[in-house]
């Protein structure tokens, strides 16, 4: 029985290996004191075998694992799995090399932190001697790695041919290239830390912790990720598994011991580039406040760490941002808003420093972050901080990445309403860049300028609607001036494209692809007005008339939830329904699926005296819509009956359509059987 999950163990299918370990440890069970004895044996003769496949060597580290754990086992087997653990380290394989520091921590786990103490200096000494890896150059690369070789081959080779070996193509490799065995000798010290447990505070000494510290700071990200879950595993020596604190604070707690050095470092990693890192860091940060007993204690390490993790709640990676968000509440237990309101001047330094960061991810997420200062903090606590922050938002607002002026935009206007004083005097400077939204290119943007005005009128009243009718009023006959057929495909090159396939004008422009640049991901690429880019502010495809139309509807819809403003939304409706009456350029049906969306929430907003007597005006856009091409249109017209029949009643919509046009009842009717979404 043990020959044949041995064999099945060393199996060339993972599947194999996987299914023979399960059985293995199942096997283990049903094993008396000899048959143990037996299999340590064929383990001990397996591994010693020189012509091992690297699965064999694979299967037999966790075969060896399984007995650590599921048995008794002798004292000869403990030092053989001990020296066939530290050979495999630097084997070739990364996945036999994982294995072996497995199979290290599970020795750490039966007998005790003394097996670390034996092996600690050939641990460290594997990640220093890795830490650093020169880039081949010239004839160099023939004595290193074929993949080596060939990453810098083509990283270090332009269109042309010739080598043109930089700065640019180091950096690339070092950040990105794999990293020999470093990244597995510290998976084999994340193992046995994590296995040691408690017992392992006595070897946390600045030696090792200047190490790790080397890793967090290591320009590959890969080594910079592992070395925040080594972090982690650290920080948690001296939690139990209900996440308290076992350890007195100076005698053994190694974590108190050294916090601020470890704050300083979560800090950096919390505001790391590179989205892997900063949840590794989010995971060291959860367990190294869960490590320390008390707010008193913690409070020490708040004010790096309260900034980075409440941004981080807004980071646009999903995993980050759940993360933290989690971590918060755990962390805060429902005080959050008084740590931000205590340690608000390094908040606001935090996020205004966020807000000129190169990865566009951290400037959206830092405007987010402002605006909710605006909305949840005490306004005392934020008021001699608001030039500052408008300031920093006022820079955000010109941003080349959209969603960074959609966040610019709504949290402008958040600042506004809740300072109106202190935000008179940036008004005209905001307004430009208001309306600049409004008839952005982005439809999500023209909504986030609409919500901005809507509050800004609240917050100065009639001093402000004046400006904010005049560009309604020029944005809803505009439209009237819209060209037929807009440049949709402006960027194409207007030549006949090889083999059927068309080409941008910029594709073969070889003073913008040469010598220049490479990013994996666009969170690493410059902000675009110093570095140009795929979103290039110089070819930035020009507003339509149609699309500032489209967003002065949404600022009609915002403007309705405004009682005072009721009459005067009231007003704008003829010119509404007469701007959407056109139908001479393609886009018209974006336009009219906009109206069929937003005039519900204007009739609930302005209320029915004040809907009504304009009802009429826009039956005729409404139908068609439901008998146009476009999918999205037609859903939206046929919700829009649904919800203004459910608002002005049944049979008087049908008596207004009635008596406006006979021929839309068989429409009419048909549509009350479809289910309102």
């Amino acid at each position: 029985m043990s020959n044949a999950i041995l064999k099945e163990l060393c199996s060339s299918l993972k599947l194999e290996r996987d299914r023979g370990y399960q059985n293995l440890v199942a096997h283990l069970q049903s094993l008396d004191e000899e048959g143990i004895y037996n299999l340590q044996f064929d383990l001990s003769k397996l591994l010693n075998d020189n012509e091992l496949s690297w699965e064999s060597k694979h299967g037999g580290l966790m075969g060896a694992k399984a007995v650590l754990e599921n048995g008794n086992v002798s004292d000869d087997f403990e030092i053989e799995i001990k020296r066939k653990c530290m050979d495999h380290l630097d084997d070739n394989e990364f996945r036999v090399r994982i294995a072996a520091g497995e199979v290290l921590g599970a020795l750490c786990k039966k007998i005790g932190p003394e097996i670390y103490g034996d092996v600690k200096d050939q641990i460290l000494n594997g990640i220093r001697s890795n830490l650093e890896r020169e880039m081949p150059t010239g004839n160099e690369h023939q004595n290193d790695d074929d993949d080596v070789e060939k990453l810098v081959e083509k990283l270090s080779s332009s269109p042309g041919g010739e080598k043109r070996i930089n700065v640019d193509a180091a950096q690339i490799f070092h950040d990105t290239a794999g990293w020999k065995s470093l990244e597995t000798w510290m998976k084999c010290l994340e193992c046995v830390v994590h296995s040691c447990g408690h017992l392992f505070n006595k070897y946390v000494d600045q030696e090792l912790l200047d190490l790790i510290f080397m890793a967090l700071l290591h320009t590959n990200r890969f080594v910079r990720e592992t070395g925040f879950y080594v972090c982690a595993a650290i920080v948690s020596i001296g939690v139990t598994g209900d996440g308290k604190s076992t350890l007195k604070l100076k005698e053994e707690n190694s974590v108190y011991r050294h916090g601020t050095q470890l704050s300083e470092y979560l800090g950096k990693g919390l505001s790391d580039n590179w989205s892997q890192v900063r949840l590794a860091a989010s995971v060291a940060t959860r367990k190294f406040l869960h490590s320390l007993p008390s707010e008193e204690v913690k409070d020490q390490f708040y004010s790096i760490l309260i900034p980075r993790m409440c941004l981080n709640r807004y980071y646009v990676a999903e995993g980050v941002r759940i993360y933290s968000q989690e971590t918060w509440r755990q962390t805060t237990e429902g005080e959050g808003r008084h740590l931000v309101e205590k340690y608000i001047d390094d908040v606001v330094n935090y996020y205004i420093e966020s807000t000129i960061a190169d990865n566009h991810a951290v400037r959206e997420a830092a405007c987010a972050c402002i605006a909710e200062l605006g909305a949840k903090i005490e306004k005392n606590a934020v008021r001699t901080h608001v030039p500052r922050l408008l300031a920093a938002l006022l820079v955000c607002f010109n941003d080349d990445s959209w969603p960074v002026r959609d966040a610019a935009c709504v949290a402008c206007g958040n600042f506004v309403l809740c300072f109106p004083e202190e935000s008179r005097n940036s008004l005209p400077d905001l307004y430009p860049l208001f309306f600049n939204n409004l008839q952005d290119n982005i439809a999500s943007v023209r909504q986030g300028a609409a919500l901005a005005l809507a509050n800004v009128v609240q917050a100065y009243g009639q001093s402000s609607m004046e400006t904010i009718t005049n560009k309604v009023k020029e944005g809803l006959e505009g439209v009237e001036k819209q060209p037929a057929s807009s440049e949709k495909y402006s960027a194409l090159d207007k030549g006949p494209g090889a083999y059927g396939v068309v080409k941008m004008l910029r594709d073969n422009d070889m003073d913008l692809h040469t010598d220049k640049q490479m990013y994996s991901c666009g969170s690493l690429a410059p902000k675009m007005g110093r570095g140009g880019g795929c979103m290039d502010h110089k070819f930035k495809k020009p507003s339509e008339p149609w699309e500032l139309t489209d967003g002065c509807i949404h600022l009609i819809a915002e403007l309705s939830n405004n009682p005072s403003l009721s009459p005067l939304v009231g007003q704008t409706l003829p010119a509404v329904a007469k701007a959407v009456s056109f139908q001479h350029y393609p886009q018209h049906v974006v336009l009219l699926e906009t109206l069929c969306k937003q005039l519900p929430n204007i009739a609930k907003g302005i209320g029915k005296r004040h809907f009504k007597p304009h009802l009429e005006l826009f039956f005729d856009s409404i139908f068609y819509s439901m008998t146009c091409d476009s999918a999205l249109t037609s859903s939206a017209a046929s919700q829009c009956l649904n919800q203004l029949s459910s608002f002005l009643g049944p049979n008087i919509l049908k008596g207004r359509v009635e008596q406006y046009n006979p021929a839309y009842m068989d429409q009419l009717i048909a549509n009350q059987f479809i289910a309102p979404l």
